[in-house]
């Protein structure tokens, strides 16, 4: 089976070239150099060149702050690269999978956001990722949009290297203790999507480790599993840390459609994060 994924050299994009190539799939991983997922043109001769039977779109604009004076070009990449790659893969008869997040959300409700629920937006980055969607919708019939959230991994910057570096300089952070939400180990992501590709069972997923935390809880976590035991960590408010785009204060997933489709259940955040924090020590 020949699979595309755009976003190859992200965080994401770099674990499924490996897991794919592990498992014996055709893969042909693209970063920005060699495919502009904004020129439609290259996009679809790329595309009709390898016809793919898979399509993963994990390339996007995910500077969510920088989104806010640049809202052009969030849209650009996230809503007009996304059609570009929609329209050539169905023009190939391929399935298509769209990573989007849980910044479709507006974090106001008190209960886990499953895929049914009414999406509401805060900020620009999260607007460009819901107009991405419904492109899918729009001109694809054969989809998967992959929600995820509060993603790390090996590969690229995360929450988990930042506070892992933070703690070789200080000894003492501040971390915001009212937003809520649920890690992703890309290992556990890549897998997931993985299982899904090999069905039909399109639509929306919501996918991330089981459990939810705040992120000062998570950091607190992140120390505990690397054994860092000289560093002080404050809760504090997100009003302490004015940032340019507004966050869901709650975007706690629950994972209805991989239960009701037959998928297996992620595992536990925090038994994700010590195997991360294991393989990054090695």
């Amino acid at each position: 089976m020949k699979v595309v994924v755009t976003g190859a050299k992200g965080q994401l994009g770099t674990d499924l070239v490996h897991l794919l190539a592990d498992r014996g799939y055709e893969v042909y991983g693209y970063g920005r150099e060699e495919l502009d997922i904004t020129n439609f043109d290259q996009v679809k001769q790329v595309i009709a060149e390898v016809h793919p039977d898979v399509v993963i779109h994990a390339a996007a604009y995910t500077k969510v702050d920088l989104a806010e004076s640049e809202p052009d070009q969030a849209f650009l990449i996230n809503a007009y690269g996304t059609r570009n790659v929609a329209v050539a893969s169905e023009a190939v008869g391929a399935k298509l999978v769209y990573i989007s997040t849980d910044y479709v959300f507006d974090g106001t409700a008190n209960a886990p956001y499953n895929e049914f629920a009414p999406t509401n937006p805060l900020s620009v980055y999260g607007k460009s990722k819901l107009a991405g969607e419904q492109f899918v919708r729009d001109f694809h019939s054969k989809f998967f949009i992959v929600r995820t959230s509060w993603v790390y991994g090996k590969h690229g910057n995360n929450f988990v290297k930042t506070m892992l570096k933070l703690a070789q300089e200080r000894d003492e952070l501040m971390v915001v203790h009212d937003q809520v939400g649920c890690p992703t180990y890309t290992v556990d992501l890549a897998n997931c999507i993985l299982e899904l590709i090999q069905t039909e069972k399109y639509g929306i997923y919501h996918v991330s480790n089981l459990g939810h935390c705040s992120w000062y809880e998570f950091a607190k976590a992140i120390f505990e599993g690397a054994g860092i035991i000289e560093v002080k960590v404050n809760p504090c408010t997100t009003k302490d840390f004015p940032r340019p785009a507004p966050r869901p204060a709650y975007s706690v997933f629950a994972h209805m459609a991989l239960k009701l489709n037959g998928f297996s259940e992620m595992r536990e955040w925090r038994e994700a994060l010590k195997e991360f924090i294991m393989q990054i020590k090695l």
